[in-house]
């Protein structure tokens, strides 16, 4: 479970960009679930109800930063992020990195607010 005091904020809106802080595949009890697939499609889950809360959707996102425990992980991760986006496709950078929970995958994305 993400305790709720973290010193940041989920979502900011600013100079017509949208940013959300790194999101995690946790499930409404705390858990994450097993494979990179289920953890990615819950991580997007995630983004898209932070996302709503502006009034955006996954549609609206510009860049993706991705974070991966494992490069073994990289083509696998490609095939599930594929079908979350219909195109234009957004620019994405990722990294392999040490996680502060025990996923596999981590997610931070900037979107175009609408004006």
């Amino acid at each position: 479970m993400i305790p709720a005091n973290l010193p940041f904020a989920k979502t900011r809106n600013i100079n017509g960009f949208v940013f959300v802080s790194g999101e995690v595949p946790f499930g409404e009890d705390g858990s994450i679930p097993y494979g990179l697939e289920a953890q990615t499609d819950l991580t997007f889950a995630r983004i898209a109800k932070s996302l709503s809360t502006e009034g955006l959707t996954l549609d609206d996102i510009v860049s993706v930063t991705v974070y991966l425990t494992d490069p073994k992980d990289f083509q696998e991760f490609n095939a599930a992020y594929a079908k979350h986006f219909k195109g234009p496709l957004p620019t994405r950078t990722t990294v392999c990195a040490q996680l502060m929970i025990d996923a596999r995958v981590e997610l931070t994305v900037i979107a175009a607010a609408r004006t």
